[in-house]
């Protein structure tokens, strides 16, 4: 017969039980209108006893509480939803967690994986790097389940500085969005321009122009101007995600203002090399934008220098 299905009052999965067309058996009901960090922990340790596989949606600090309510006594897998997922706990996108779920049910292949979260001391150093905070036993399937994120390290400057010369030449005057990290961040330095290692950040004419736009202004800055804008993403370390993961700011209505073409994905060889021949990865939450990017993309990897990688949606 069809799996039970267990879950937490209202917006903390019957809901969405419900809408998706389940009847399921409410275990938890938190006491007051908002939840919180309690209420997780509560729902989960309220769950646990009881499930053959706890799902749970959000992002490493989602994981962390699980990790504080269950720790490896049952298995989990988390459906990402939240802006930071370093962690190796969750499907590579919404639709591979219900696949995962499913095969899990048969499988009952698990393995430990990592809980990560922002190591907030590296942000203000300047450096992107995660803190590993225990393990979580989740389904045995390294390819639908994300990896964890890789911190960065010092980048080979001649390579940097080869990408920077890169993006010069291809940008000249025009408008430079650049993603996050500290491929991007030593980018920046490259070309005289200091940028926050977080956030979104924006180039006018090679000159620092706003740092940590949101969404609606990055739209307003890209509709402007489209055709004088390029934007710059890279990979994030370990996971390969290029867009969708720490870079929502770079919403679906901007990516298709610039076009594919202006588009343009940067990476150290070495960077490329430790996805170990895994392909970038997609999530900007719009399932046709993912497929028309998807495909064997240009990857600038120095001056003069690029890659072709695969690339598809997650």
């Amino acid at each position: 017969g069809a799996p039970a299905v267990l879950t937490a009052a209202g917006p903390m999965g019957e809901d969405a039980a419900r809408a998706a067309g389940l009847d399921p058996d409410v275990r938890y009901v938190p006491s007051g209108g908002d939840t919180s960090a309690a209420d997780t922990v509560a729902a989960a340790r309220a769950l646990a006893p009881e499930v053959d596989l706890l799902l749970f949606a959000g992002g490493d600090g989602t994981a962390r509480d699980v990790l504080d309510a269950v720790g490896t006594s049952v298995p989990v897998l988390g459906v990402p939803t939240g802006v930071k997922m370093h962690s190796a706990v969750f499907g590579v996108g919404p639709r591979a967690a219900g696949e995962v779920a499913a095969r899990a049910a048969v499988s009952r292949a698990f393995t430990e994986a990592e809980v990560m979260d922002l190591d907030e001391e590296a942000v203000r150093s300047g450096r992107v790097s995660a803190r590993l905070y225990g393990h979580l036993l989740v389904p045995d399937a390294p390819v639908r389940v994300q990896q964890r994120k890789v911190g960065s390290s010092a980048a080979d400057p001649y390579a940097v500085g080869g990408i920077a010369a890169e993006l010069a030449g291809r940008v000249g005057g025009g408008r430079l969005v650049l993603g996050p990290g500290g491929t991007t961040r030593a980018i920046a330095a490259a070309l005289g321009v200091d940028v926050p290692v977080m956030g979104v950040n924006v180039l006018e004419g090679g000159r620092f122009a706003a740092a940590d736009v949101n969404a609606a202004e990055l739209t307003r800055l890209v509709e402007a101007d489209p055709d004088g804008t390029w934007i710059a993403v890279t990979p994030i370390g370990g996971q390969g995600f290029l867009l969708g993961r720490g870079n929502q700011q770079i919403a679906p209505e901007v990516l298709r203002a610039v076009g594919p073409d202006r588009l343009l994905a940067v990476a150290t060889e070495a960077k490329l090399a430790a996805l170990g021949g895994r392909p970038l990865l997609l999530d900007t939450g719009d399932p046709d934008l993912d497929r028309a990017l998807a495909g064997y993309r240009t990857v600038i990897t120095g001056r003069g220098r690029t890659a072709r990688y695969p690339v598809q949606g997650a």
